[in-house]
């Protein structure tokens, strides 16, 4: 079953029918993560990096910012059984979409936080597509860990 994350948004299954979907990640980041052993996986689509921009937005909708939806997502896919050291982690978007004179840095931010919490975290990202002036759509199928991504406008690919 199509498992659709939007935007400020995360999804885990176990069920080895589901595929997340995310659509539209432009400045936004998606953080994809897979335990084969369990077969576990998760999507989270967050769009900004800190919620002390908006905490009481941060309150309503945690999946918004890096810091308050990168560590819930891990939690959702341990609470399905996942562990840390089989997990394999996959991170699309971060781009300068609608931002071309780089003011804001937008996608920038979104991912330097991210790798920060990773480092701190001893997390190793297995594959990613960072950056550019494109629009991404990614998918995982939760039973297999097949994870594809359509970019601007290309073929869609398995990554």
């Amino acid at each position: 079953m199509k498992v659709i994350v939007g935007i400020s948004d995360m999804k885990v299954s176990k069920d080895p029918g589901d595929t997340l979907i995310t659509y539209s990640l432009g400045s936004c980041i998606g953080v994809v993560v897979w335990d084969e052993k369990v077969k576990v996986g998760g999507l989270l689509h967050y769009m900004l990096p800190e919620s002390s921009l908006d905490p009481q937005k941060a309150q309503v909708k945690p999946y918004m910012f890096a810091d308050s939806g990168v560590p819930r997502l891990f939690k959702a896919a341990y609470a399905l059984g996942a562990g840390k050291s089989r997990m394999v982690v996959k991170v699309f978007g971060g781009g300068q979409i609608m931002d071309s004179d780089g003011v804001f840095n937008i996608g920038k931010r979104n991912y330097m936080i991210l790798r920060k919490m990773f480092l701190k975290n001893k997390i190793i990202i297995a594959r990613e597509d960072i950056g550019g002036t494109v629009n991404r759509t990614v998918s995982l199928e939760v039973g297999s860990g097949v994870t594809r991504l359509k970019a601007g406008g290309r073929e869609e690919v398995e990554v």
